[in-house]
């Protein structure tokens, strides 16, 4: 990938719909529950894409490779484990 506006718009809506699927799959955690009555939509989606962004600079820090695959992989990877965190300390 080329042109950096193409790779942020790609890790952008990798990380929304990391943070939608997450917060529809996942639901809320039961303490959230007790405090809130919002399920957080918009939160899980921002955590999703401060997730897609770490992964994907990680890997290419890591120098993991430069093509779409590898940013949509790392992307992925980096929000389903900055949300998995981020349920675990709610």
């Amino acid at each position: 990938m080329r042109d950096p506006a193409v790779t942020f718009i790609v890790i952008l809506a990798i990380g929304i719909v990391a943070g939608l699927l997450f917060d529809r799959l996942a639901g809320p955690s039961w303490l959230s529950r007790q405090f809130s009555g919002n399920r957080g939509i918009i939160t899980s989606a921002l955590v999703g894409i401060a997730g897609a962004f770490i992964g994907f600079h990680i890997a290419v820090l890591l120098a993991l490779g430069s093509g779409l695959a590898m940013a949509v992989i790392a992307a992925a990877l980096g929000a389903a484990a900055v949300l998995f965190a981020w349920r675990m300390a709610k």
